[in-house]
């Protein structure tokens, strides 16, 4: 293991309901760096784009709060 990896930003999934990470990334979006987050986020299915699978993350944390869970 690298020295790097021991004082390295944290690995974490982005969690929606997780207000910070929404917080980090309204951030990410204002400045288009990850330089300031405390963390990492990793890919956590298969779509392979970070900022895809995190808006995607939030559209359905907004919408399952707006309108509730749909029975589809």
């Amino acid at each position: 293991m690298s020295k790097l990896q021991l004082f390295g930003r944290p690995y974490v999934i982005f969690e929606a309901s997780n207000k910070n990470h929404r917080r980090y990334f309204a951030e990410f979006q204002q400045r288009s760096a990850w330089g300031n987050c405390p963390v990492r986020f990793v890919v956590d299915d298969d779509t392979g784009d970070l900022i895809t699978m995190i808006q995607r993350k939030l559209i359905d944390y907004y919408t399952n709060r707006e309108f509730g869970k749909i029975a589809g």
